[in-house]
């Protein structure tokens, strides 16, 4: 599943990036690489994701956080 459907509240393992190198840099600079615990915070229908990855929140855009892979 995309990160984007996650429940609020889950912690989640990150799979895969899809998209090219520029989006997998930008993602990975913010610590969201393969193997990573990422817990959702919140979402809302049309707004950004928020997620806590290691100690730190982050605000992801729904367009983003649906390139995002999670089990």
């Amino acid at each position: 599943m995309v990160l984007s459907q996650a429940e609020p509240g889950k912690e989640v393992t990150l799979v895969d990036i899809i998209g090219g190198r520029g989006v997998k840099s930008k993602l990975y600079s913010m610590g969201l690489i393969p193997g990573t615990k990422v817990k959702i915070l919140t979402h809302a229908s049309m707004g950004p994701v928020m997620v806590r990855v290691r100690d730190c929140r982050l605000a992801l855009g729904r367009g983003m956080a649906e390139k995002i892979i999670v089990e």
